[in-house]
């Protein structure tokens, strides 16, 4: 059974609660960086234990094994991408500050707040419960952002090209720099982070303005979305 599987995103109600959370953020840090140094398969809890200065009783006492881990990595860093979504929405003016949003938080999440760990692309590893539970997050964040997107190139903001392609593409892009990024070379998490959030939405971004219009591919991608939710 996986236990609090957001804890790290939400604050407890009580100061027991709170240091349970941080201890769980702590030891997904240690897994984290033995599962980019040896990967997945060949990092045992008792690894995990060691680089967290636990004894494996204790680990235990946060998760109940490697998958319940390797979940909670998984959940925790989809959680913080929907919530920079929403507050994109809310709080961003144009299409292309809402993207630049989203971005910076999903390339800061995976590169900084889990240390490059390769984790969230291990999603075969996870038992057939838990993978569909993540699968079912991870597309209402794509489709979240296909939406931004759509409405960008609906507003005259963005290019005209497929929503459903260009957020594959973009995603894949943020993905895969877990697979190179090194937190000890030369370019920080944030420097890399930047470059890749302002070369992803400059690609998209309208040169010139252009008046709000209805795009065919939008109408397109609004109704197999609309099939789709």
């Amino acid at each position: 059974m996986v236990q609090k599987p957001n804890a790290g995103l939400k604050e407890a109600g009580t100061p027991r609660d709170r240091r349970r959370d941080r201890q769980r953020d702590a030891i997904l840090r240690a897994a984290a960086r033995l599962f980019r140094e040896h990967g997945f398969a060949d990092t045992g809890m008792r690894d995990i234990a060691a680089a967290a200065d636990l004894s494996a009783a204790n680990l235990y006492h946060y998760f109940n094994g490697k998958n319940e881990l390797l979940f909670y990595c998984q959940d925790r860093a989809l959680d913080r991408m929907l919530d920079a979504v929403a507050s994109a929405r809310r709080s961003s003016p144009s299409a292309a500050a809402r993207l630049r949003l989203v971005f910076a938080t999903h390339l800061r999440t995976l590169l900084d707040d889990i240390e490059g760990a390769t984790a969230h692309l291990q999603i075969e590893s996870l038992p057939p419960a838990l993978r569909t539970a993540i699968i079912r997050k991870r597309d209402r964040y794509e489709h979240a952002l296909r939406r931004m997107i759509a409405d960008g190139i609906r507003a005259g903001e963005l290019v005209d090209m497929n929503p459903a392609i260009v957020a594959r593409a973009m995603l894949g892009a943020m993905n895969w720099t877990v697979t190179w990024f090194r937190p000890e070379g030369a370019d920080t998490a944030a420097a890399v982070g930047d470059v890749i959030t302002r070369f992803l939405v400059r690609g998209i971004a309208s040169r010139t303005p252009a008046a709000p219009r209805a795009f065919s591919v939008v109408r397109t991608e609004r109704s197999k979305g609309t099939a789709r939710s």
